[in-house]
């Protein structure tokens, strides 16, 4: 009998070495060849994106197929298309005139530390971006989505590894322990970790000592403003809060109407499917959103609303597609001002946009800075004030959340690992593609003498040891008005 913590960690430290080997052979790689290493990652993606949402759904209860279906073929073609043009090997700028240049220099094993949320489309995703950057990866699966996870590296080791490069380049944790985890952060191998999941494994993937890229909770509130088509923002959000049953860190979490426009937003959340639970049923619920260390329940995460109604014993009309808990509080003990990564909304209410401005500045310094939220407005004037101030690093404007922050239905980079900013306590706020995962190495011709560089006596600032007499500083400025005339 192995100790299993001890057998994982050896399996790590095998995984490292073969990873770092195989990195070898990748880096040797011209462009081409990476590109069409990635071209047969993203096929064997979405080739498979069916097979691998169901093992996802079925697995960890979370989502729905069609929707995982979706975030397999985004994460897979859509990130293909945005990264099949990027130079990220040898040469990537090269300047004559200025004589300067830069070389992409990758950065080696990269760690994936894998959610149960989106298992399979952030494997895909995270295999794409560090393979086409030179990088080999090795992930820790979440304990829940161990499966669907191994099936999803199976399908694409195979696929790099006919595409004539070894599939070590692709490695997986198959018996995910803590300690595995941990000896995956800090082992002197892993070069990089990308962290995509809950805080506290965030937190220990900078605290690693390792560079990391994490991203911690969203919680991003979607504000009406009275210039709003109130009619296509309650369908942007309930498209967006509903897609997956909400397993997206970008969807909203809450609503911030206005007086002048509130009774209208509450009859179109009806109209389109919306329950608003009255002040017993939202205690009722509310009891199931955090768990007692103050944690979002994972009861309630990635259900369908008739799930999260049955747990909480409410009678919710048929044809439910999200419930809503008016509030007027926010806070760490306050359930509906939290991140809820399921199809439940807590509904505000303002009196004009500045209200509404610090109302959300109050809920995302709560929990979700640096991340994401909407604004459904007309007024350019209004939209640019949330953009000075908003502590967030994406502000979607008159688009669904989830796609909008994911780059699916905006022009950001389609990614699923959204970075957060300092703000945030992440390195970057960036949609993270290849561009963060390789060093570049800057190459810069000499263009000046030391002679050039260094000036005249005479056109020095004066040192505090030195000093011009009346005579020499006339002379100076008569000098300098001739040679401006």
């Amino acid at each position: 009998m192995l100790d299993k913590d001890l057998s994982s960690i050896q399996e790590v430290r095998d995984l490292l070495r073969k990873a770092t080997e195989a990195q070898k052979v990748l880096a040797k790689m011209s462009q081409e060849k990476i590109d069409s290493l990635c071209k047969a990652i993203a096929k064997a993606g979405y080739d498979n994106r069916e097979l691998l949402a169901r093992m996802a759904v079925d697995e960890t209860g979370f989502g729905i197929v069609e929707d995982k279906i979706i975030k397999n073929e985004f994460a897979s073609k859509y990130v293909l298309d945005a990264i099949k043009d990027m130079r990220t090997v040898g040469i990537i700028e090269e300047d004559t005139e200025k004589k300067y240049m830069e070389v992409a220099v990758p950065v080696g094993v990269v760690a994936g530390l894998i959610p149960s949320t989106n298992p399979t489309s952030t494997v895909i995703y995270k295999t794409l971006i560090s393979i086409k950057a030179g990088n080999s990866i090795v992930f820790s699966p979440h304990p829940s989505a161990k499966d669907s996870i191994l099936k999803t590296v199976e399908l694409l080791q195979q696929a790099v590894e006919e595409a004539g490069c070894p599939k070590e380049v692709i490695g997986v944790i198959t018996n995910p322990t803590m300690a595995a985890t941990d000896e995956l952060m800090k082992n002197s191998l892993t070069k990089l970790i990308l962290a995509t999941g809950g805080s506290a494994m965030v937190k220990a993937a900078y605290s690693s000592g390792t560079p990391a890229i994490g991203v911690g909770p969203g919680n991003g509130p979607a504000y009406i403003e009275r210039t709003a088509d109130i009619k296509q923002a309650i369908k942007d959000i309930i498209d967006s809060k509903t897609f997956d049953n909400g397993t997206v860190c970008a969807s909203e979490q809450s609503i911030i109407a206005e007086t002048v426009n509130k009774e209208e937003i509450i009859e179109e959340l009806k109209h389109q499917g919306a329950y608003f639970l009255n002040e017993d049923e939202s205690k009722k619920l509310s009891k199931f959103v955090l768990r007692a260390n103050g944690t979002m329940n994972p009861q309630i995460v990635g259900k369908s609303v008739e799930t999260i109604a049955e747990l909480a014993n409410l009678s919710i009309p048929k044809g439910t597609k999200v419930l809503v808990a008016p509030e007027n509080r926010v806070g760490k003990e306050i359930p509906f001002s939290r991140e809820k990564l399921g199809p439940i909304l807590a509904f505000y209410s303002v009196n004009d946009w500045k209200e509404a401005c610090h109302l959300a500045f109050e809920i995302l310094t709560n929990e979700g800075a640096g991340h994401t939220m909407t604004i459904h407005s007309q007024d350019e004037e209004v939209i640019r004030q949330f953009a000075l101030e908003k502590p967030v690093s994406r502000l979607l404007v008159n688009t669904p959340a989830t796609l909008g922050g994911i780059g699916a239905s905006t022009n950001l980079f389609p990614a699923l690992t959204l970075g957060c900013g300092a703000v945030g306590g992440s390195s970057t706020s960036d949609n993270i593609s290849p561009m963060n995962l390789f060093n570049v190495r800057r190459i810069a011709w000499g263009v000046k003498s030391m002679e050039e560089i260094r000036p005249a006596k005479d056109e020095r600032k004066l040192s505090d040891n030195e000093e011009l007499s009346q005579e020499q500083l006339i002379d100076l400025l008569v000098n300098k008005i001739l040679e401006k005339l």
